[in-house]
């Protein structure tokens, strides 16, 4: 005769507790739905963060993680005999592997200097994980009922129900409270914690029923060495953000936030600040003047008096805009507001507090949403008399729609008949695709556009496109009584629209909403 292992056929707990037993047990579904969804997110915040976390990216990590799930779940059928014990060691491993990815591919990636491989073998390996615990789940909820249809069917039933509204709850959590406020690294580790908080639960329910007192004291001594190793991560995090971090900056770091938009970093050495944008450089006060100023000054050659600013968190384009005569007005539309608070105080000297000027009027919001809805309380009637777009690179998708026909002609309805519009539009000699590329997007949408470049050291060659409706060019020239200037006058604005013959200009495709072809445009870089 032959003795089975079978932890479903031992003994059930008493009838009269299985109602409470199995809603608990839904909770844990519920639990572990929100810990994977939480997981998927911090994959993609990472892979934004580190890699750049464009489609391609994206999608990967996406479909990627959809497969392991399918593999998880063929792969855990032979061991569904020990339903229970192999929960409980399934969420050890997710809470451990799961609570430990963030650290482990933000330390990759800062001392190593790339974390693709990692990534790639963290969403499979979570993504497998994951999946096995439904099928484990849907034979724990069998347990003492019979295998009819229909009560298969009211079991799904429920486990669906947990299962979805888990996933919300965690598609909630990270990015309204677990990243905002615990960071990648604890957020993902609180996580793991829940994920044994689950183990533990069924342990404590199901395994005394199934197995020994001796073996239900390993189990949860592994439970709990599990939790000491997430808990010790929690304790260090903040050690190894900040060394992980900044091996990442050649400059001591003095302001660090992670928004829910983007990463903020300010470093300062030797009197030089500096701004990063997700790890992008947005500028150094050594020369941000040659940038603003060339930015600024011939978008104002119409005299104007009220202006428009997109972007520009960090306040520079608003400190050039102030020392201007007769500028009384300044609207500006920023979609961070931790960028903004940034500049208001570590960023404050840069920018001169500008940001507290009463002539500015800072607007928290997208600015396609913005510009999409009527608000004749701020926009002067006929509209600005100048438009400043000072946007990182278009290098996501969520940024190329902001370098797009759409979004250009949605400025067209804020921008007075004669006004002008300056886009900082990249490098034409580092990335020439994407910069003439905005020069023939900037022109589809029905502007006559001037481009320019000037030198920024720390930027290399640096391109701008200057555009005002109809037809006629606008002339690359200063406004009447320009404050004294470090970098700008006419001589170098004449130079700056002459473009040598290894930047050429190039008649290109518009960037749309549909095919935002700039994105691969900063992507593919120089060629």
């Amino acid at each position: 005769m032959t003795t089975t292992h079978d932890d479903t056929s031992r003994t059930e707990p008493p009838a009269e507790a299985e109602i409470r037993w199995r809603a608990v047990l839904l909770a844990a579904v519920a639990a572990c739905a929100a810990c994977g969804i939480v997981y998927e997110l911090a994959l993609l915040t990472l892979s934004a963060s580190l890699e750049g976390g464009g489609v391609i990216a994206t999608s990967l990590i996406v479909a990627g993680y959809i497969a392991a799930l399918g593999a998880g779940a063929l792969l855990i059928k032979p061991l569904l005999n020990h339903a229970a014990v192999t929960f409980v060691a399934i969420e050890t491993l997710l809470g451990l592997v799961g609570g430990l990815s963030a650290a482990a591919l933000y330390v990759t990636f800062s001392f190593i200097g790339g974390s693709l491989a990692v990534l790639v073998l963290g969403t499979a390996l979570i993504g497998i994980l994951v999946g096995a615990e439904v099928p484990l789940l849907m034979t724990l909820l069998q347990r003492g009922r019979s295998a009819s249809a229909v009560g298969a069917g009211r079991v799904l039933a429920n486990l669906n129900a947990a299962d979805y509204l888990g996933a919300l709850l965690g598609g909630l959590a990270w990015p309204f409270f677990l990243l905002p406020h615990l960071g990648m690294i604890r957020g993902a580790a609180v996580t793991g914690i829940i994920n044994l908080a689950a183990a533990a639960v069924v342990a404590v329910l199901l395994l005394r029923h199934t197995i020994k007192a001796r073996a239900l004291a390993v189990a949860l001594g592994v439970l709990a060495a599990a939790l000491a190793v997430l808990l010790c991560l929690i304790t260090a995090a903040g050690t190894i953000e900040t060394t992980s971090r900044q091996r990442l900056y050649a400059d001591p770091i003095i302001a660090y936030q992670h928004s829910a938009y983007q990463e903020i970093v300010v470093t300062r050495r030797d009197g030089d600040t500096r701004l990063y944008l997700d790890g992008g450089l947005q500028f150094s006060t050594r020369d941000e003047y040659r940038y603003t100023e060339s930015l600024v000054y011939p978008a104002l050659a119409a005299n104007a008096r009220s202006v428009l600013v997109i972007g520009g968190g960090d306040g520079l384009a608003d400190r050039e805009l102030l020392r201007q005569n007769g500028i009384d007005r300044i609207v500006q539309v920023e979609l961070d507001p931790a960028m903004i608070a940034m500049a208001r105080t570590v960023l404050h000297d840069a920018n001169s507090g500008a940001l507290d000027n009463p002539r500015v009027q800072v607007i928290t919001a997208d600015a396609m949403t913005w510009l999409r809805e009527p608000h004749p309380d701020v926009i002067p009637p006929g509209g600005f008399d100048a438009v400043i777009v000072d946007l990182p690179d278009p290098d996501t998708p969520v940024l190329g729609r902001l370098y797009s026909t759409e979004f250009y002609a949605l400025i067209s309805h804020a921008l007075s008949p004669h006004g002008l519009m300056v886009v900082q539009s990249g490098s034409p000699y580092s990335t020439p695709d994407a910069f003439w590329r905005t020069i023939s997007t900037v022109a589809s949408a029905g502007y006559a556009v001037t481009p320019y470049h000037v030198h920024v050291p720390t930027f290399g060659d640096w391109g701008f496109a200057l555009a005002r409706r109809g037809t006629i060019p606008p002339r690359l020239a200063l406004p009447e009584g320009p404050p004294p200037l470090r970098f700008l006058n006419q001589q170098v604005l004449d130079a700056a629209a002459v473009f040598s013959p290894d930047m050429a200009p190039r008649t290109l495709e518009p960037s749309t909403l549909e095919h935002p072809l700039i994105v691969d445009d900063m992507r593919h870089g120089y060629d």
